[in-house]
């Protein structure tokens, strides 16, 4: 049988026994070594230099630095380079930079060992694409937040548009006047970068706002 080939790995995080505990997960692996440690950016581009590891797993708070300069420096000179951001600070900012600088894994160290060397396995793989277990979720709180944010009066006034109603039948509807019913909707214009009713509606649309027609929200 093909002996596999040995995933070759360097360990950067300024604490000593977090490293120990890694080089442990990673070496009960059959395949997997850890050929270099390092605790700072500047050693850990050193190392990555010098021992062309296949995956570098890296801390997110180093030093003399942070772990996203050291990514996006690595990623640059070594595009097939695995590159694992194991960190203590996993919010979703964290996450985006990691991601936008090149990573090819981003994992708490809370994660179970097998989960760490499981991510470090997906970027020897393949480390121009991007794994995190919280992405998904990352993902759609970002897309909530980057929408336009509403009122609870033009959410209203947003479904009532949306149903078909014009200024009349709104005001009626929310017991308003028809001129701050007109407020409303230009302030709904604005927010959703539409000129008139029907581009509002599909901005809306695209921003998950409202639903499809005949799809109950």
């Amino acid at each position: 049988m093909p002996v596999p080939h040995e995933i070759r790995v360097a360990l950067i995080d300024d604490h000593e026994l977090i490293r120990e505990g890694l080089r442990r997960a990673f070496e009960r692996e059959p395949d997997v070594q850890v050929v270099a440690e390092a605790a700072t950016v500047q050693s850990g581009l050193a190392i990555i230099e010098s021992q062309s590891p296949d995956v570098a797993v890296i801390d997110l708070r180093l030093p003399d630095g942070d772990g996203i300069t050291l990514v996006r420096e690595s990623r640059k000179r070594h595009p097939q380079l695995g590159i694992v951001v194991l960190t203590m600070y996993a919010g979703d900012q964290h996450l985006f930079d990691a991601l936008e600088a090149g990573a090819s894994a981003f994992i708490p160290k809370s994660a179970p060992a097998d989960e760490i060397v499981a991510a470090a396995r997906h970027a020897a793989a393949t480390p121009r694409t991007f794994s995190s277990p919280d992405l998904a979720s990352a993902m759609q709180r970002r897309m909530n937040d980057e929408g336009p944010h509403l009122s609870p009066r033009e959410r209203q006034v947003l479904d009532l548009l949306a149903d078909g109603l014009g200024v009349s039948a709104i005001s009626t509807t929310l017991y308003i006047s028809e001129s701050t019913t007109k407020t409303h909707i230009s302030r709904l214009y604005d927010k959703l970068g539409a000129a008139n009713r029907a581009q509002a509606l599909m901005a809306a649309l695209r921003a998950g706002l409202i639903s499809p027609p005949g799809i109950e929200p």
